[in-house]
């Protein structure tokens, strides 16, 4: 989480909003096999999730874009 947030600064000039929804279900999955495993579930900005007028937000996906390709640039190697 720290990696992400420190990331999430450095591309957007801003702190990141933290909060817990139900859109980490796949965190909370994969958090079930491996105890201990630090995680964090981002995307652009979706509206009316899991319904018929689910849209997501076009001006979003630059933004998601440009961080996640930060983010796994800036990764360490295992």
């Amino acid at each position: 989480m720290k990696h992400f947030l420190e990331v999430h600064k450095a591309v957007t000039g801003q702190e990141a909003n933290v909060k817990v929804i139900h859109a980490g279900l796949e965190c909370g999955v994969i958090g079930a096999k491996y105890a201990g495993m630090e995680m964090v579930s981002f995307g652009p900005n979706i509206r009316g999730a899991h319904s018929p007028t689910e849209r997501m937000e076009i001006d979003s996906v630059a933004d998601f874009w440009n961080l996640l390709t930060a983010l796994l640039a800036s990764t360490p190697k295992a």
